[in-house]
């Protein structure tokens, strides 16, 4: 992975949330503060535009400029959580241009480890990471296996996506939503659905390049 591709990557998450953003609103209001979509997407809006012209010097660069442009822009907790998750993958990188499939693994990890520090969740509590979990477990699992970035960051996508469904089994323990209690089931959790979108954003922009 280097410094285009991960700017692919966040460009592509913007596109992503830019489209999804009144299918977030409509998630987040049912549970939220039904502002989810708008924050999103002006916080993704200003992180293409931070990143425009700018001359990272490594692919942690580009991540911990995402992550403190995150931090400052979206609303809510989802700019902490986003921009500590982001800022996390970054800083766990080394100066070099590119990273390898185990390096990306243990900065996704860094990134994982970041925002449950920072909101407290764990699997189960119907948040972000209920799709960040497992998407990186099937990361692991892949590279492990000897597969390549692309399959690796395809697996994280499916397994994301399945996350993100199952929050809709939940009761939410965590956040907003768990001034609900049970009303919160039914619901699918609006973090989550950000979470498969960044990983389903991952997978695009590496099979878009054919990286191994």
């Amino acid at each position: 992975m280097d410094i285009p591709l991960t700017h692919r990557w966040i460009t592509n998450v913007a596109s992503a949330v830019a489209e999804q953003a009144d299918y977030l609103t409509q998630l987040d209001s049912a549970i939220g503060d039904a502002d989810h979509g708008v924050n999103m997407n002006r916080g993704f809006t200003a992180v293409v535009a931070a990143l425009d012209g700018y001359e990272a010097t490594s692919v942690g660069d580009v991540l911990v400029r995402t992550g403190t442009t995150l931090v400052s822009k979206v609303g809510g907790a989802s700019g902490p959580l986003y921009g500590t998750a982001f800022r996390a993958m970054g800083k766990a990188l080394d100066a070099g241009s590119t990273v390898d499939s185990r390096q990306l693994a243990a900065a996704l990890r860094a990134g994982l480890e970041g925002l449950q520090k920072l909101g407290a969740a764990v699997p189960g509590d119907k948040t972000i990471v209920d799709a960040y979990a497992p998407a990186l477990d099937a990361f692991e699992k892949d590279v492990d296996g000897g597969g390549t970035l692309a399959s690796a960051t395809a697996a994280a996508a499916g397994a994301a996506e399945e996350g993100m469904r199952a929050t809709t089994a939940m009761q939410a323990r965590k956040g907003r939503a768990s001034y609900l209690g049970p009303r919160s089931v039914g619901h699918q959790d609006p973090g989550a659905t950000s979470t498969w979108l960044i990983f389903r954003s991952l997978a695009e922009a590496t099979a878009a390049t054919g990286a191994a």
